[in-house]
């Protein structure tokens, strides 16, 4: 399986110079747990960073309300992205994963355009259905 299969291809994205108050608004909305970070190169849309709810509440709202409403996405975001190619296989994507401790991983094309997001919980879910249908292989036919 390559990990542009198996991807959530609707993905929600935030510019770096938007405020944090914005994004934290659109997580809501939009009910996810992260925003990619992207920037139009050419008409292409290129993800530079990550901005996860996490990030907010440690990088935003502990400097309290002043200091806070003046923050930028490019502030608290995370911008040693890591991504995976859309024609990698998931095993590859989830070594990254378990190497740097994350949740999700931006899927771009080899072009770093930006295809999609791959969570763990897709994974996650990916392989309980291979586990599934094997399990459905040995089970005895009546």
């Amino acid at each position: 399986m390559k990990t542009g299969e198996l991807c959530t291809r609707r993905t929600v994205t935030a510019e770096p110079d938007e405020s944090v108050v914005e994004a934290a608004r659109r997580m809501t909305k939009e009910d996810v747990g992260d925003l990619v970070v992207v920037e139009d190169i050419g008409g292409k849309v290129h993800p530079i960073g990550i901005v996860t709810d996490r990030d907010l509440v440690t990088g935003a709202l502990s400097l309290g309300d002043n200091r806070m409403l003046s923050l930028r996405v490019r502030d608290v975001m995370q911008s040693d992205l890591i991504t995976t190619l859309d024609d990698e296989p998931v095993e590859a994507a989830l070594a990254k994963l378990k190497g740097r401790h994350i949740r999700r991983i931006p899927v771009v094309d080899r072009q770093g355009v930006l295809q999609g997001v791959l969570t763990l919980d897709d994974i996650v879910e990916w392989i309980r259905e291979q586990i599934d249908d094997a399990t459905a292989v040995l089970a005895p036919t009546p």
